[in-house]
C-alpha cells in the first residue's frame, strides 16, 4: 500500500495549505501528471475519477498555523493530517520534493514526484483543486483580492488590493508584502 502525498499552497500570500494523499486504484488512472501541467479541465475530470475509484485523503494546515510555525512546518503538519486522515497504515509514503515530516511511516521524498509516480501526481490534483475551491469561495467573501483567478498569490491585482484594503484574516501575515501591509 503506497501513499502519494503532495502540498498546493506554499506561495500564496492568503489561504491555508492544503496537502492530500492518495492510495491509487488497483487499475491505475490513466493521464495522472503533474496538476500544473494540466488544464483546468482535466484536472476536474482526473479528480472526479481519483476520488471516486481510490482512496484519499485531504490535510490543511490554517493560515493562524502558517503564520505560528512558518510554512514549511504548516506544509509538513498538512502532510502528516493528510496520511493520518487515510485511516490505513501505508507500506511507503511517496512525499513531492526535498523534505520529510518527521513521522512512523517509511518515507521517500521524491523531487519532482508529481511528474515521476502517478500516486504524488494523483495527490497533486487532489490538493491543488482542493486548495483552489476554497480560494474561489472565499473570493466571493473577499472582493478586489482577485482570489478567483490568481488563488491568492501575490498577482499585482492581489498586491494593489492588500495596499488598498489592507490584509484580511486569510492573508499569511508573516509573509512579507503582508507584514510590510501592516506597517503603513
Amino acid at each position: 500500500m503506497i501513499v502519494g502525498v503532495d502540498e498546493a499552497g506554499r506561495g500564496p500570500l492568503a489561504g491555508p495549505v492544503v496537502a492530500a494523499a492518495v492510495i491509487l486504484c488497483p487499475d491505475g488512472i490513466p493521464g495522472l501528471d503533474d496538476s500544473k501541467k494540466l488544464s483546468a479541465k482535466r484536472r476536474a475530470e482526473l479528480e472526479n475519477q481519483i476520488k471516486t475509484h481510490c482512496r484519499w485523503a485531504i490535510g490543511e494546515a490554517s493560515v493562524e498555523e502558517i503564520d505560528r510555525i512558518n510554512i514549511l512546518q504548516a506544509t509538513l503538519l498538512a502532510m502528516t493530517r493528510a496520511v493520518e486522515a487515510l485511516g490505513v497504515e501505508p507500506a511507503e509514503v511517496l512525499v513531492d520534493g526535498n523534505r520529510l515530516p518527521k513521522w512512523r511511516y517509511t518515507a521517500r521524498a521524491i523531487i519532482g514526484g508529481d511528474a515521476l509516480h502517478p500516486c504524488i501526481s494523483a495527490a497533486s490534483i487532489i490538493a491543488k483543486e482542493h486548495r483552489d475551491r476554497f480560494m474561489i469561495s472565499m473570493a466571493q467573501d473577499f472582493p478586489g483580492f482577485g482570489w478567483e483567478r490568481n488563488m491568492g498569490y501575490g498577482t499585482a491585482q492581489h498586491l494593489a488590493a492588500l495596499r488598498q484594503y489592507g490584509p484580511t484574516p486569510l492573508h499569511r501575515t508573516s509573509f512579507a508584502p503582508v507584514a510590510q501591509m501592516q506597517l503603513v
